[in-house]
């Protein structure tokens, strides 16, 4: 009879083999598939697991290099819910993804401007838009937001678990926002803010 601890010791090597293996084999295939959308890569990105990518034309996409993008639930034990999405949905739009900055299972909505600074952690399933994707009015709630404005996280944020990023809003560097949050004003630099909506618990 096998040891249980040798047993989970052969379990856990196998799990770092298989993720290697498929942050080699995903990372060629989510390269080549930005590549077709016109998207433009620095060196050293991580795909584990392939991303969806849309980027309308007019538009663009950046990301640095050294970033990292989880889209697979084997890798992430927190739990992904879906692939990494990155899009642009008009004529104009720019994302831009500074180096060092890594990704769960992130939804990225880019209609205007969205810039994600260096070493910037994203939590799982986190959304970031800079639209509300629909306009308010009611006579008019099936077309797109007129108003995008700009959404800005500068260096070193770590965004927790399944928050949300609303349109306009800049988070200072070096911030914490906790799991579950709704960001839908600015947050200053070094503190720590959760709740819906975000606020302020406390500097760092």
């Amino acid at each position: 009879m096998i040891p249980r601890f040798k047993l989970v010791s052969f379990f856990n090597i196998f799990r770092e083999y298989k993720i290697i293996l498929l942050n080699s084999i995903s990372s060629i295939f989510a390269s080549f598939w930005a590549i077709l959308y016109g998207i433009k890569l620095g060196s050293d990105i991580k795909f584990i697991g392939v991303p969806k990518f849309y980027r309308a034309k007019g538009s663009s996409i950046v990301v640095k290099s050294k970033c990292t993008f989880i889209s697979n639930s084997y890798v992430n034990l927190i739990g992904v819910n879906h692939r990494c999405i990155l899009s642009t949905l008009r004529d104009g739009a720019k994302l831009v993804i500074e180096e060092s900055s890594g990704f769960s299972g992130v939804t990225i909505g880019c209609a205007k401007r969205i810039l994600i600074g260096r070493n910037v952690m994203v939590g799982a399933n986190v959304l970031i838009t800079d639209t509300n994707w629909h306009n308010i009015s009611v006579q008019s709630r099936n077309l797109p937001d007129p108003y995008p404005k700009d959404v800005v996280i500068e260096d070193n944020v770590f965004i927790g678990y399944g928050s949300i990023i609303l349109k306009g809003v800049t988070i200072g560097r070096n911030s914490v926002i906790g799991a579950g949050s709704v960001v839908c004003e600015s947050i200053p630099s070094n503190c720590i803010a959760k709740g819906n909506p975000c606020r302020v618990v406390r500097s760092i």
